[in-house]
């Protein structure tokens, strides 16, 4: 019989890391009018500085729009900064000229700009993010009681695609619970083709899986009790085996299961699968490809481990704080849902706005869960849960190559963790 290995007695150990280490310019006074959500417009000219480029610039743009019919007396800049957002804005930062507000994904740095007094607290609009975003949204925007952003656009992490005329031929449904999905795992397996798909090649792709395991065994507050499970079967069944997943990207396992012919029958990953898979191959929503949620571990509740762009103001003024209160209502979300590619977490945004059923199912899961946590990895120091080739990213790689070596595996993950934490 094939052993099966199991991440738990790793798990069981990151909790203890986990739980020791974690933990103006703008416009001039005016009275132009109100926003949604109450506050004052003021006027002049303010910045906006976020990662969006090409369509989603026009996106974001088409929101802009929506503030300026309502705030006709303040012009906003928007800046497109990419995929480099992080060091720009530390740019701006240093030298001195910040932009008004700044999206940003990453909440250990917003906790970093708010510590050393570069960002404001926005408890102006706490009555607006609280209406509309779910507890835990408010509790990852508050840093030393003060709010300080909120999650505007979203990303839900904790789902499952699959591909559809794969779990037609083995005969087997979406999985309710962890039990029943290992056991479809191994049907699938049995008709012929590997259950699995995993881009191990991108060590962001282990974290997530991990992640959405932990939430489920330790729970949202890091202290039920670990139990042992079964983590995948064993590894023949993921296309490629452990090393090939190693040198797959996330791109290619997105293909390699909905490919024709496909080579495995599912990726475990965030809801933004579906813009791969629809630009990638020719499989179809519903029919060619479906999602599923991340299935219950032991009765655990249902929770959503997720990532997204949260909204931060570093100057003070009417108009930037008038933009911050419209950014949190459901207007403002909706007109980008309703153009497409977009999960929002505010619950007040109707589910009717989403014209992808797909992701109306799982940007309302993201918006309407009562356990939502933002990705581990991005809430750690970089140098352990955010950089290639080391910490979390590798180390959870060397752990795909040789699971046996849960032991050995558990005291690197500490000592880098105790190094990035005292370094940072």
């Amino acid at each position: 019989m094939r052993r099966r290995f199991s991440l738990f007695g790793l798990f069981a150990v990151l909790v203890l890391v986990v739980a020791a280490c974690g933990g103006g310019g703008g416009g001039e006074t005016g009275a132009a009018g109100t926003t949604g959500g109450g506050a004052e417009c003021g006027s002049g000219s303010i910045s906006l500085m976020g990662i969006w480029v090409s369509t989603e610039q026009k996106s974001i743009q088409a929101v802009l729009d929506g503030f300026k019919a309502k705030c006709p007396d303040v012009t906003v800049k928007y800046n497109p900064a990419g995929d480099n957002i992080v060091t720009v804005l530390a740019t701006a930062v240093q030298g001195g000229n910040p932009p008004d507000l700044a999206t940003i994904a990453q909440p250990g740095t917003i906790k970093e700009y708010a510590q050393s007094g570069k960002i404001k607290p926005i408890d102006f609009a706490k009555d607006t993010v609280s209406a509309n975003y779910s507890q835990s949204t408010v509790d990852l925007g508050t840093i030393d009681g003060k709010l300080y952003s909120f999650l505007f656009k979203g990303a839900n992490k904790s789902t499952v695609w699959y591909n559809v005329p794969l779990f037609d031929d083995a005969g087997v449904e979406p999985p309710k619970n962890w039990d029943e999905f290992l056991a479809a795992a191994q049907t699938i397996k049995a008709s012929g083709v590997p259950a699995y798909s995993i881009g191990g090649a991108d060590g962001w792709t282990l974290t997530d899986l991990f992640e959405n395991i932990y939430i489920r065994t330790a729970g949202p507050d890091k202290y039920d009790q670990l139990a042992t499970h079964e983590i995948l079967g064993d590894t023949d069944n993921i296309f490629g085996g452990k090393q090939g997943a190693l040198q797959t990207d996330f791109p290619t396992s997105v293909t390699n299961a909905f490919g024709d012919p496909p080579k495995a029958a599912m990726v475990l990953e965030a809801d933004f699968v579906e813009g791969e898979i629809l630009n990638s191959t020719k499989a179809k929503p519903e029919t060619g490809f479906n999602v599923f949620d991340f299935p219950s571990i032991n009765d655990s509740p249902p929770a959503v481990v997720g990532g997204g762009d949260q909204v931060v103001m570093f100057k003070d003024s009417p108009a930037a704080r008038a933009l911050v209160e419209y950014l949190a209502t459901p207007e403002a979300a909706e007109i980008w849902v309703r153009l497409g590619g977009f999960a929002s977490p505010n619950k007040g945004v109707p589910e009717s706005a989403y014209q992808d059923p797909l992701l109306r199912s799982t940007a309302t899961a993201l918006a309407n869960a009562e356990v939502f946590r933002f990705d581990l990895s991005d809430l750690q120091p970089s140098a352990f849960g955010g950089t290639v080739g080391q910490g979390e990213f590798k180390l959870f790689q060397d752990f795909l190559s040789n699971p046996s070596d849960v032991d050995g595996i558990a005291q690197q993950l500490e000592d880098a963790a105790a190094a990035a934490y005292k370094s940072g």
